[in-house]
């Protein structure tokens, strides 16, 4: 490859990068009342509150302040492992199905301990206020 095709292509890189956001599937998930039903546990339903669907990232550290980084981004699934100094760390997948359906699996050490949980995780409303 001659120097002026490596020239463009070092040019042209960041601006491809630059036409979609990262972890954008999140971003079509409604807010709103969410239930988590854990696949593994039977009867295991929590509900929670969302702004956007980036929170369920980090659906067991969720008011931690972590770092994160995007393991896989495609337009129908996100692979997220993240780190919450001092209190362990995750690394979660979500699957795309709808604006108010998702699969959602996620793993890690949370407060000293183990935790892995697979969910569907659904919306059901608006937030109570």
């Amino acid at each position: 490859m001659g120097r002026s095709a490596t020239a463009l292509l070092a040019f042209a890189a960041p601006a491809l990068t630059a036409q979609r956001p990262s972890l954008a599937m999140l971003d079509h998930l409604q807010p709103g009342q969410w239930e988590v039903r854990d696949r593994d546990l039977a009867g295991g339903r929590s509900r929670l509150c969302i702004e956007n669907g980036r929170r369920l990232i980090q659906i067991r550290h969720m008011r931690e302040s972590c770092r994160s980084f995007a393991v896989q981004d495609t337009a129908d699934a996100v692979t997220v492992h993240y780190t919450c100094p001092g209190n362990g760390y995750g690394q979660t997948s979500v699957r795309f199905e709808s604006a108010q359906l998702v699969q959602l699996e996620t793993q890690g050490i949370a407060q000293g301990l183990p935790f892995n949980m697979r969910a569907e995780v659904r919306r059901v409303g608006a937030c109570a206020s």
